[in-house]
């Protein structure tokens, strides 16, 4: 039903939560970067907030439509235009057989969604139809979208002209600086007073060498307590070093001096400590920042954390729309 003409850069289909409980098996949560506005692109077309849709990062493709459908662009702003005519974020149009979609590169943000009235039907693989790239399941044939692919999607009972309240969407930034909240933990314990006043003091600067496994962080390096230094041996010999143990999403992971926030193709476990955690209600921003920007952290209680996830939910509703 949807013809790729040119895929993008990393052009991928999502749904949500993604492959959930699968992580004792190594395979990630995959998923959308920025859940907020992957979940309002469904609901603007009449689709389940989880339905899979179409993750496009940094550059969009242009996709040619089989037949008449009702679409929603939003998250970043990608230029998006059809048969050449710009097409609006935030709200559902109705797209005829035959017409072109061209995306072009994020001028605000770094990852746009676009979903389709049905959802987007391609095979279920544990659960989820979300791409891991990295691991070659989900998706079409296991990666992101290629050129000459046709994308299967369901029927749907989409309506055009609706559109998602200021209010209910998430802001990007335009200054290229984020506050991003974290919750301490799990290895909090293991870094000293001195490590976590600068770990919050600092502008950390997003690396180059970030995908949808790992965002690594440019900055100071990191002090530990004592017991850092003096562990049994198994633990392993740098003071981040520990046990293998779980990861969970989100986690700000320490290999060695070199912050990695683990994302949503990001590992299960392993033998670094993770002394914070970017929960569910802030994983978004990350999800709209490129490389060369900026963040600021932010500590919220895990109870604040589980309110601002539910309020988000909230808005990712029917009653969000106009």
């Amino acid at each position: 039903m949807l013809e790729v003409i040119k895929p993008g850069l990393e052009t991928s289909i999502q749904d949500w939560p993604g492959r959930y409980g699968y992580l004792n098996c190594g395979y990630p949560w995959s998923g959308p970067m920025d859940s907020w506005s992957f979940r309002l692109a469904n609901v603007l077309v009449g689709n389940a907030p989880g339905d899979a849709a179409l993750e496009c990062q940094f550059i969009g493709p242009t996709l040619k439509f089989q037949r008449n459908t009702i679409i929603a662009l939003t998250g970043a702003d990608m230029q998006a235009k059809l048969d050449g005519e710009p097409v609006p974020l935030w709200q559902s149009i109705a797209v005829n057989a035959g017409q072109t979609l061209a995306m072009g590169s994020a001028r605000l943000g770094a990852r746009g969604y676009l979903a389709i009235a049905g959802g987007i039907r391609n095979e279920v693989f544990f659960g989820s139809r979300a791409t891991f790239n990295k691991g070659g399941l989900g998706g079409m044939e296991g990666h992101a979208l290629k050129a000459g692919q046709v994308v299967p999607v369901g029927e749907g009972q989409g309506r055009a002209g609706l559109k998602v309240k200021e209010a209910a969407r998430p802001v990007i930034v335009t200054d290229k600086r984020w506050q991003v909240e974290v919750v301490a933990g799990p290895n909090d314990d293991w870094i000293d007073a001195a490590g976590h006043e600068r770990f919050l003091a600092t502008d950390w600067k997003l690396s180059s060498k970030s995908d949808r496994g790992g965002f690594r962080l440019e900055g100071p390096e990191w002090t530990f307590t004592e017991r850092a230094y003096h562990k049994l041996p198994e633990h392993g010999s740098d003071p981040a070093n520990i046990v293998d143990h779980g990861y969970p999403v989100g986690a700000i992971n320490l290999a060695g001096q070199t912050p990695i926030i683990l994302v949503s193709d990001g590992p299960s476990g392993g033998g670094f400590i993770n002394p914070y955690t970017v929960p569910q209600c802030a994983f978004w921003k990350l999800g709209q920042s490129k490389p060369g920007e900026v963040y600021r952290f932010q500590v919220i209680s895990v109870t604040e954390a589980q309110q601002r996830a539910r309020d988000m939910a909230a808005r990712c509703t029917p009653d969000s729309l106009e």
